[in-house]
């Protein structure tokens, strides 16, 4: 068993939180220490404008990176799955909320956990991966409806490959489960969500994939939807 972890600035800026589900020591797969916090869906993990410095990284659950624009419009920066680090930020200050898409467990980690040889290394790779990330999804953003779904499962799916081995040669990962709502699918993808729901129809009755539950997806032609994100 874990022993509770003793004050520190992050606990306490967070045990008044509502969804914080208390914290301890934990090392994350980075070799980081950092105090592990679990929390429940919809719960808030930092708020926009709150201060940078500290890195997140899932152990479990889904973790969703969003802000309010001045329309009313939710906008999902990205989605963070088990192993995925987050938290980078410019400047000082988060410019997005992150938030736990279902019950999520992350490990808190400061800065200075980062400030050997290796770990800043490595620090630096997680933030050219976040970079490209993002680029990417700007990308992704002009392309038409059908070419966003399709990017969103073929990415959703190599993660998921990535996540359980299936990502090395000769094997293939055709089923995975989404833990984020079509809702959440549609805010990332700037879609709203009755296009994404009859784009994903559309693709089932084109045999594209199959959706034997409205969160598991089954893909039946990757080489159709590799050509529709082309």
């Amino acid at each position: 068993m874990l022993a509770q972890a003793p004050p520190n600035d992050l606990a306490g800026r967070l045990r008044g939180r509502p969804g914080y589900a208390g914290a301890a020591r934990h090392a994350g797969a980075s070799g980081a220490v950092g105090t592990l916090m679990s929390f429940p869906r919809d719960a808030e993990i930092y708020g926009e404008g709150d201060p940078a410095g500290t890195f997140y990284e899932v152990l479990g659950g889904a973790v969703r990176t969003c802000r309010i624009m001045a329309d009313g419009r939710r906008q999902i920066g990205d989605f963070y799955l088990p192993g995925d680090v987050f938290g980078f930020e410019g400047g000082k200050e988060h410019v997005y909320s992150a938030e736990a898409v279902a019950g999520c467990k992350v490990v808190a980690m400061p800065r200075r956990a980062f400030d050997g040889a290796g770990e800043g290394e490595q620090l630096l790779r997680l933030a050219v991966r976040e970079i490209e990330r993002a680029q990417n999804h700007v990308l992704l953003l002009v392309k038409s409806a059908h070419a966003r779904v399709a990017a969103f499962l073929l990415d959703m799916a190599a993660r998921s490959a990535a996540r359980t081995g299936f990502d090395l040669p000769g094997l293939d990962l055709p089923a995975f489960e989404l833990p984020m709502s079509r809702q959440d699918i549609a805010d990332y993808l700037g879609l709203t969500i009755e296009t994404v729901s009859r784009t994903l129809t559309g693709f089932e009755a084109a045999a594209l994939i199959a959706l034997p539950s409205a969160r598991r997806v089954v893909l039946r032609d990757r080489a159709a939807l590799n050509r529709l994100n082309a």
